[in-house]
C-alpha cells in the first residue's frame, strides 16, 4: 500500500514538472521568438523559456499560456521578454514568473479554476513593477504614456517614481506620462476599458493549439524556389511550413500554414494573404 501511495505521488511530481512553464496558444500573425541569436516566426504550440523575447508586429496578437493557469495576452508591435519562470514544489506548486513588457499591450488574465493555484509574477511596464497573485490586469508602454488598468482582482505597484501602493479598486487604471509625473488611480470608462481590451485579443485569423485546417499558399515546381520563398514568408513573421509532394516526374513544393481552429478562418486567412509574396491562389483543406 506504502508503496502504492509513493508511486502516485512520483506520477503526480513528474506530471507537475511535465508541465511547461509557459507554451505558445495562438499566434495572429506576424511574430517572432527571439532566442539567444536566432529569431524565427513564433510558432503555435511552442514551450517558452527564460530569456525568450516574444515580438509582434503589425495588427498581431499573441495568446501564452502559463503553468498557473493563466493567459499573457500581447498586442501589436509589442515586446516581451519572460525571466524567472520556474514551478516549485513543496506543500502547494508555486509558479513564478517575471514578464518584462519592453513596448506595446498586454494583458494578464487568471481563469475562475486556477485562481487558487499559487503563484508569483511579476510584470514589468512602462517603468512601473506590478506584483500579480491572481487577477486580470491590462497595461500598455506605449510613446507616449505607460497604463497599468485593474480589470479585476488586485495588484501591488512600485511606480516609476519609486511609490508603492496597491490596486485593489476593479475598473480603476495608473497612467504613467512619458514627460510628467504619474496621475492619481482614477475609475476607468467603460469605452475607454474596451478599446483597452481590444489592443490584445485575436480578432481575425489566428493559428491555435488544436486546430486543423490549413491554407496552402503556394505550389512551387523545384526545391530552390521553394526555400526561396519559405525563407521570405519566415522572414516576415509567419510560420509557413514546407511539404514535398511526389509526382509522376518528379517533386513539387508546397508552401502553407496550418492549425487554423476552421474553415471560415482558413478561408479569411486565404483572403488576407492573397497576393502577398506571390500567394496569387491559396486554397484551404483540412
Amino acid at each position: 500500500m506504502n508503496k502504492l501511495i509513493g508511486l502516485t505521488l512520483m506520477l503526480v511530481a513528474l506530471s507537475v514538472q511535465a508541465e511547461p512553464d509557459a507554451q505558445v496558444q495562438a499566434v495572429q500573425m506576424p511574430a517572432w521568438l527571439q532566442r539567444g541569436e536566432s529569431r524565427v516566426p513564433l510558432r503555435v504550440g511552442s514551450e517558452l523559456h527564460n530569456g525568450d523575447t516574444l515580438v509582434t508586429g503589425a495588427n498581431a496578437r499573441i495568446y501564452v499560456h502559463t503553468a498557473d493557469g493563466s493567459t499573457v495576452k500581447l498586442g501589436e508591435n509589442a515586446t516581451l521578454k519572460l525571466d524567472g519562470l520556474s514551478q516549485q514544489s513543496a506543500e502547494q506548486t508555486l509558479f513564478s514568473a517575471v514578464l518584462n513588457v519592453a513596448q506595446g499591450a498586454f494583458r494578464f488574465t487568471t481563469a475562475s479554476l486556477a485562481k487558487l493555484k499559487a503563484r508569483e509574477v511579476t510584470v514589468r511596464v512602462a517603468g512601473a513593477t506590478i506584483g500579480i497573485r491572481g487577477t486580470d490586469v491590462w497595461g500598455k508602454d506605449g510613446s507616449d504614456q505607460g497604463v497599468v488598468c485593474l480589470i479585476e482582482g488586485r495588484i501591488s505597484v512600485t511606480g516609476p517614481d519609486s511609490s508603492d501602493f496597491v490596486m485593489d479598486q476593479p475598473l480603476s487604471f495608473y497612467k504613467m506620462p512619458k514627460d510628467a509625473s504619474p496621475l492619481p488611480i482614477a475609475a476607468v470608462d467603460p469605452e475607454q476599458l474596451k478599446k483597452w481590451a481590444a489592443e490584445t485579443e485575436i480578432a481575425q485569423p489566428a493559428p491555435q493549439i488544436g486546430g486543423v485546417w490549413k491554407v496552402d499558399l503556394l505550389t512551387l515546381p523545384n526545391q530552390s524556389s521553394a526555400l526561396a520563398a519559405y525563407d521570405q514568408w519566415r522572414a516576415a513573421g509567419y510560420d509557413v511550413r514546407l511539404l514535398p509532394v511526389a509526382k509522376q516526374d518528379g517533386w513539387e513544393y508546397k508552401l502553407r500554414v496550418v492549425q487554423l481552429p476552421s474553415r471560415a478562418d482558413a478561408q479569411k486567412m486565404a483572403e488576407q494573404l492573397k497576393g502577398m509574396f506571390g500567394a496569387e491562389n491559396p486554397s484551404v483543406s483540412r
